[in-house]
């Protein structure tokens, strides 16, 4: 699997499992844990959740997936803003920690902008690396303005990622996100890749990828990794789906393929807005 390097040196894998939506019902977890086991199985190592996602559902699903797991992938997870008070933050990732059945998340993130002071939060988060509960911090659906009221603020500058929403119909990041963050060394992770799957339809993919000879999902999961300060967390329960997560992971697509996704999915003015899902 290739990786990508955050700022504090620790290599992650491009390619992660996202959790969204999963966890919101009983009869659906055990299912859903099988397939991020399968995942593992085959060499898979991240995976991103939330406290949000299923109201904490999702982190008990994932605890199922590594039941019994002697190696554990590499764990990253996220905090309400309205639990991203100093003690707040503290107290939201105790609750994930048994949620999950982990001593440490590896990697946090404040979910999204709210009203708590980023330095408050930073300093929450730095409390919890000095307890060992959390290896590193970053942010989520934050935009270049954002970022650097970010990385100004006290202890800022150890933000180690932004996950935004980023694929071919969503290329906004790439107007002033992605530059400022590659000037710091902070790799964006891509949440949605797939557009929730619905790139699937898209017809100037399905026809680039037919005429490739590749699957449009893969094709699209492809571009997305195609930049090396890029990773990713698609999701899927559905192991025959997660097989071609990990397919895709290892195409490189050629020039003729790039230039022809570019002209049929431009790319953004610089003064693109953020977007989310």
């Amino acid at each position: 699997m290739r990786t990508t390097t955050l700022p504090n040196g620790d290599a992650i894998p491009k390619l992660g499992l996202g959790t969204w939506g999963m966890g919101e019902r009983s009869g659906d977890a055990a299912a859903e844990a099988r397939a991020l086991a399968h995942g593992l199985d085959r060499g898979v190592g991240l995976i991103d959740t939330a406290e949000m996602y299923g109201d904490g559902g999702a982190e008990a699903v994932i605890a199922q997936a590594l039941a019994g797991r002697r190696d554990r992938p590499y764990i990253v997870s996220k905090v309400y803003p309205h639990n991203a008070s100093r003690q707040g933050v503290i107290a939201a990732c105790e609750r994930s920690l048994r949620r999950l059945k982990l001593e440490r998340i590896d990697l946090y993130l404040l979910h999204w902008r709210g009203p708590t002071p980023f330095a408050e939060t930073i300093s929450g988060f730095e409390t919890l690396i000095a307890d060992g509960k959390i290896g590193a911090w970053g942010a989520s659906n934050l935009n270049a303005d954002d970022m650097a009221e970010l990385w100004a603020a006290a202890g800022g500058a150890a933000c180690q990622t932004n996950q935004v929403l980023y694929n071919l119909v969503r290329r906004w990041p790439e107007g002033r996100l992605l530059p400022a963050m590659a000037g710091r060394g902070t790799p964006l992770m891509a949440y949605s890749p797939l557009e929730q799957g619905g790139l699937a339809r898209a017809p100037a993919l399905r026809r680039i990828a037919a005429a490739a000879g590749l699957d449009p999902i893969q094709l699209a999961l492809a571009w997305t990794l195609a930049r090396d300060d890029v990773f990713a967390v698609p999701k899927s329960a559905r192991p025959e789906r997660i097989d071609g997560f990990l397919a895709a992971a290892e195409l490189t697509l050629s020039p003729d393929i790039m230039a022809a996704l570019d002209a049929a999915f431009p790319a953004p003015e610089a003064s693109a807005a953020m977007e989310m899902l």
